[in-house]
């Protein structure tokens, strides 16, 4: 599969490193990047890819697939200077957040064998999900080509709307960030209770990564998983009820909400004209 990519920031490397893995070879791929150090970058990690300063016919010639990996503040532009040479290709993905493909298919001149996908940071290292919605235009066949490319770097899930695309934001596009957060703060009480930054890391990494593994491996879902470990009268009790007093997880669940609802303020201000 030939692709070509408009941007060659992290997620289209991380694209070109999973097809890589499953069998692709650079020379398979052509990658428009105006930054010098980027180019750099891209030609030291996958030896033969082919790279453009500015979009022109020989980036795009012959693709299987173009991916906009650019910043979604900088999309329409990328997109009006894409947009006279797509006429045959046979399907465009956006990986741009909030950027509706309504609009996307304007600035493209009216093309509109478009999917619109939404991946996460851990795609970075192999490990993430991706949700995507496409355009009626794009066909089994665009769909495929789209799938083929997400699913090199992690999971991957088709929503029932465009709109889904804003929760997906909120859930798993900003989830890392979540977790993070999290992270932080296991980390900053095993400190207060004695620890070494070192041990404390360890710690809270080592509790986050197990924990996810045991869910992932066990039937029950998560409330019933946390019932398990709570104890009647016990510490992880005391520590719970904490939490409840609190209110952590309705105030997580409006943060994520929140999240969702900005990606969808963000998609009216991208789109809108003038």
């Amino acid at each position: 599969m030939n692709v070509s990519f408009i941007g060659g920031g992290n997620m289209a490397t991380a694209l070109i490193g999973g097809l890589v893995s499953r069998g692709s070879e650079p020379r398979d791929f052509r990658v428009v990047e105006p930054v010098p150090e980027q180019q750099d970058r891209l030609s030291g990690q996958f030896p033969g890819v082919g790279l453009f300063g500015e979009v022109s016919a020989g980036a795009i010639d012959g693709a299987d697939l173009v991916v906009l990996a650019v910043k979604p503040q900088q999309l329409r532009g990328a997109a009006q200077m894409l947009a006279p040479y797509i006429a045959d290709v046979p399907v465009v993905m956006s990986i741009a957040a909030g950027v509706r493909l309504a609009d996307l298919s304007r600035w493209l001149g009216g093309y509109a064998r478009i999917v619109r996908a939404m991946p996460n940071t851990p795609a970075l290292i192999g490990e993430g999900i991706s949700a995507a919605f496409a355009l009626p235009d794009a066909g089994p066949h665009g769909r495929r080509l789209a799938q083929h490319a997400l699913e090199s770097t992690g999971e991957m899930l088709w929503v029932a709307s465009e709109a889904m695309l804003d929760a997906v934001t909120g859930v798993s596009g900003s989830g890392p960030a979540y977790l993070f957060y999290f992270l932080e703060g296991l980390e900053q009480a095993a400190q207060e209770l004695g620890f070494s930054g070192a041990d404390a890391r360890r710690l809270a990494y080592a509790t986050f990564a197990g924990s996810i593994k045991l869910a992932q491996a066990s039937e029950f879902e998560p409330a019933i998983l946390r019932v398990q470990v709570t104890s009647k009268g016990g510490t992880t009790e005391r520590a719970i009820a904490t939490l409840e007093e609190g209110a952590v997880k309705a105030t997580f669940v409006r943060a994520v909400k929140a999240a969702a609802q900005r990606a969808t303020e963000l998609g009216e201000v991208l789109g809108a004209d003038g």
